[in-house]
């Protein structure tokens, strides 16, 4: 999944606080967001539940009856930041003695209770399966006493809940469609912290798109740790669909059906998935992209190695050449398709001829952009637990350096095929760099900044690209697209 950092914090993110005010309510509650784009939504879900108890959010921590920082456990470094800030709100809990913390998500669930211990101001903790939880636990809480529930569900998908949009830009937002992974990569703490694969009642994902679309949003990313493993067939975990009814079974919908069927019930409205793994991937899927204008073209597809033994090793269940001709026949079907990637350097054993193949591989692909990290063993994984760390960290750190070096000059490579071309760009917002400038991204996910005319926020904008960098492209609208 792709790593993100947000927090409705509205000095930090500069730009106005955008939630749903209920008048009534008279608490407030400070939430936070590191890691994924799913810990930004399940953020989303726990300020819809805990408004139905009183809370209204908001963007000074100083007032905050609850602070609530939603962790991820990806990676070390995530992990030290969420300790990080933590020592910050023992500051602000110091000024208020009445405020609350408590902390949320994958590391929660790692970690459980002992977070009470390690972290002395921390006062709840709760598992992404818990949230429904939240308000006996926020009464504990209250009461004087710790509160913990890290319970895994093998049914809890929260379709039932309205999420409050925190710090939207009332453009875009995310809907998630199934939570929990069953792909047990070796070097990946997800299937512990969020537990076994369950899929949404697509009826449900519907309607909250619907809702989104009558409050004039424009475009959807659907959400899920392998949203090409969606699979309704009326509830349950995956793995037990061979065990489902033949009527189940017939009528069950996969993601190709889902993807079709979002995209033909809000044609102008563009629609993003993330993420994807390519064991699971099928054609059909970029066949359905094919079909539609509005669903974008673009897939973040992490392979984490170039190297077979690498691939085995992490327990990915494709080879490279299954993936290389995975990624010939997308070309083949969507020659403009942008894909992104996520690498690891430096796992258990990697040689050098193991990294070689990993910059051949990238040659071979030329990805748009890329997230790219040295390995971390992450305590409670089947690495951790049977393999050795080996790797020596400047060696990671340098061949970490020559994947991202190499993925500067592809992102290059592609920003510069847009050169010359007109592409219909979605406005999401103000360029951090100008005032004067717009900025949105075209259908491959690539940033677009232009100058702002008459156009507005939500806008679908025909702009002629002039220049590029290696992440941003540079030109002139010359009108509405169609899509408005």
């Amino acid at each position: 999944m792709e790593q993100v950092e947000k927090t409705i914090d509205e000095k930090r993110q500069g730009k106005p606080l955008l939630t749903e005010v209920r008048e009534g309510n008279n608490k407030k509650l400070f939430i936070e967001s590191y890691g994924c784009q799913m810990n930004m939504n399940d953020s989303e879900i726990v300020a819809a539940i805990l408004a139905e108890q009183g809370f209204n959010t908001t963007g000074n921590i100083e007032e905050a009856d609850l602070v609530l920082v939603n962790t991820c456990s990806i990676r070390e470094k995530a992990e030290q930041t969420v300790r990080n800030r933590l020592q910050k709100y023992n500051h602000a809990k110091k000024r208020n003695p009445k405020m609350k913390v408590g902390v949320l998500g994958c590391m929660a669930e790692r970690l459980k209770a002992k977070f009470l211990e390690e972290e002395k101001i921390v006062d709840l903790v709760v598992g992404p399966d818990a949230y429904r939880d939240l308000p006996n636990l926020v009464e504990e809480v209250e009461a004087g006493r710790d509160a913990v529930n890290v319970i895994l569900s093998k049914e809890e998908t929260y379709a039932d809940v309205s999420p409050v949009r925190l710090n939207s830009n009332g453009v875009s937002a995310f809907v998630s469609i199934t939570r929990g992974c069953d792909n047990m990569c070796t070097f990946c703490v997800v299937p512990f912290t969020r537990g076994r694969e369950r899929s949404r009642d697509p009826q449900s994902i519907v309607e909250e798109i619907r809702s989104l679309h009558d409050k004039n949003f424009k475009e959807v990313t659907l959400l899920g740790q392998n949203v090409d493993s969606y699979l309704w067939y009326g509830g349950g975990l995956k793995k037990d669909f061979k065990k489902a009814s033949e009527i189940a079974k017939a009528t069950a919908v996969d993601f190709a059906q889902l993807l079709d069927m979002c995209a033909t019930e809000f044609p102008k409205m563009r629609f993003r998935f993330s993420t994807s793994n390519p064991q699971d991937m099928t054609l059909d899927v970029i066949h359905i992209m094919a079909k539609h204008k509005n669903i974008c073209k673009y897939i973040h597809l992490p392979i984490q190695s170039g190297s077979n033994a690498m691939l085995k090793a992490m327990n990915r269940l494709h080879t490279r050449e299954e993936y290389l001709t995975l990624v010939e026949n997308i070309y083949k079907i969507i020659p403009e398709m942008n894909l992104s990637q996520d690498m690891i350097t430096g796992f258990c054993g990697e040689t050098e001829e193991d990294h070689k193949d990993t910059l051949d591989l990238m040659e071979k692909v030329k990805y748009s952009f890329g997230f790219m990290f040295a390995y971390s063993e992450r305590p409670g994984t089947l690495a951790a637990k049977k393999m050795i760390d080996d790797i020596p960290l400047d060696v990671k750190k340098r061949r970490l350096q020559e994947v991202i070096n190499l993925q500067q000059e592809h992102s290059l490579f592609r920003t510069q095929q847009h050169v010359g071309k007109i592409q219909e760009v979605l406005i999401e917002g103000t360029s951090k760099k100008s005032d004067a400038h717009w900025k949105g991204r075209n259908t491959q996910n690539t940033v677009v900044v232009f100058p702002k005319e008459n156009y507005k926020m939500g806008d679908f904008v025909n702009v002629k690209i002039e220049d590029c960098t290696s992440t941003t492209l540079r030109g002139t609208a010359v009108g509405y697209s169609d899509n408005n």
